[in-house]
């Protein structure tokens, strides 16, 4: 028998179990990639650079989702914006990669692309370039963070029917907070607030 006209194994499909045993279990092993493939260990390695490899692959297949094209189409601080809430959401999909994808180097090409884009744009928006991965960093703390509290349960705080220890919280609870979309718009409010500060600063 000679091989089979389909390939039992390539890099998208390599990805795809990855990224679902990520998102069910939030890790992933090469060994247990191979036996959801039904080939041998040793047969990824003909495609992947082991395990590096393949969180490499993750980040490239997450941040696939992400749309980056309003960097150097629109004003900086509007192109920040719409990067930051696409980034959100592509990270909002699979919450349980983030760990592990914030534990590496980014070395996927198309993703260090985007941030070449999100550079240029600060740089031509007059950022100082010793302030440029300042912005982009404090940005990415706002949308990872962000992206994992969507994936938390609806109410944090579980008070009981005794709310005499906390009666200033119960009441705030009561009140009803607006929801995780207005709390993540005022922090990116904020940040573009500081942001545009800065940009005043080193001007």
């Amino acid at each position: 028998m000679g091989r089979p006209r389909t390939p039992l194994i390539d890099r998208e499909r390599i990805t795809t179990v990855a990224l679902r045993l990520v998102d069910e279990h939030g890790e992933f092993s090469v060994p247990a990639i191979a036996r959801e493939l039904g080939v041998r260990t040793a047969s990824l390695y003909h495609h992947v650079d082991g395990r590096d490899g393949i969180v490499e692959l993750l980040r490239e297949r997450v941040c696939a989702a992400i749309d980056a094209s309003a960097l150097g189409a629109l004003p900086w601080d509007a192109a920040l914006a719409a990067w930051a809430r696409s980034y959100r959401a592509a990270f909002a999909a699979h919450p349980r990669a983030i760990p592990l994808l914030m534990a590496a180097p980014v070395r996927a090409p198309r993703v260090l692309g985007q941030y070449e884009a999100a550079v240029r744009a600060l740089l031509d928006a007059g950022f100082a370039a010793r302030d440029v991965l300042t912005v982009i960093i404090a940005l990415e703390n706002l949308v990872l963070g962000s992206a994992l509290d969507l994936a938390a349960p609806d109410t944090m705080w579980e008070l009981g029917d005794d709310t005499a220890r906390t009666p200033l919280l119960a009441r705030a609870l009561a009140a009803g907070p607006e929801g995780r979309e207005a709390s993540f718009e005022l922090a990116l409010g904020a940040c573009l607030d500081r942001f545009r500060a800065l940009l005043d600063e080193g001007s």
